[in-house]
C-alpha cells in the first residue's frame, strides 16, 4: 500500500474521531472537532497531489479517495444538522442545503457508474472542485460555532457550496448526456452519420 492510500485511509479513520470530539462536550471540542475535519479534508488534496507527484495513481486509491470525501462531507452534514441548534428557519436551511448535497453526490455516482459501465470515465471539472472547496470551507465554520459572525458565514458559504453542487451536478450531466443513450440508439445515429458522410 503506498502513501497517498494510506493518507485516504487516514481520512476514514479520523471520521469517527470527528463524532466523538463533535458529541462528547468539554471545553472548546467544538473547535477541536473543527480542526479535525480541516485535517481529513487536507488530506483529500495532499493524498493526489503525492499521487500524481511520486505516479502512485493505483486502482484501490482511485477507488477509495471519493468514497473517503464523500463519507467526510455527509458526516460532517450529519453533525451540523443533528445539532439543530440553530433558529426554526435556519434549521430548515440548512436541512435543505445537507439533503440537496447529499442527493446531489449520490445521482452522480450512479452516473458515473454507469458511464464505467460504458467505458466512459469523467473527470473532475472545475465547478466540481469549486464546489469541493467552499463545502471544505463551510462545514469547519459551522462546527466550530464560536461566534454568531462565524455561524453566518458559515450558512453563506454553505448556501454557496449547495448551488455549487446543483450547478456541478446539472454539468456533469448535460456535458456528458451520451451517457444516457441506449447503446442501440448510439449504434443508429453512427449509422445515420456514416450514411450522410457517404452520400456526401
Amino acid at each position: 500500500m503506498n502513501l497517498p492510500t494510506k493518507i485516504t485511509i487516514l481520512r476514514i479513520v479520523l471520521l469517527p474521531v470527528l463524532l466523538v470530539f463533535a458529541f462528547v462536550k468539554f471545553p472548546w471540542h467544538n473547535i477541536v472537532a473543527a480542526a479535525v475535519f480541516v485535517i481529513a479534508a487536507a488530506t483529500d488534496f495532499l493524498d493526489g497531489y503525492l499521487a500524481r507527484k511520486l505516479n502512485q495513481v493505483t486502482s484501490l486509491g482511485k477507488f477509495l479517495d471519493p468514497i473517503a470525501d464523500k463519507m467526510l462531507v455527509v458526516c460532517a452534514l450529519f453533525i451540523v444538522v443533528g445539532r439543530a441548534g440553530f433558529a426554526y428557519g435556519v434549521n430548515v436551511y440548512v436541512t435543505v442545503c445537507a439533503v440537496m448535497i447529499m442527493s446531489r453526490e449520490l445521482m452522480i455516482d450512479a452516473f458515473r457508474l454507469v458511464a464505467a459501465n460504458k467505458g466512459i470515465v469523467i473527470a473532475a471539472d472545475k465547478l466540481g472542485k469549486a464546489k469541493t472547496l467552499v463545502t471544505d470551507m463551510a462545514l469547519p465554520l459551522l462546527i466550530a460555532a464560536i461566534h454568531t459572525y462565524v455561524n453566518i458565514a458559515g450558512l453563506a458559504l454553505l448556501g454557496a457550496a449547495t448551488a455549487l453542487t446543483i450547478w456541478s451536478g446539472l454539468n456533469y450531466v448535460i456535458g456528458n448526456k451520451a451517457v444516457l443513450r441506449d447503446r442501440e440508439a448510439v449504434s443508429v445515429q453512427t449509422e445515420k452519420d456514416g450514411s450522410d458522410s457517404e452520400e456526401r
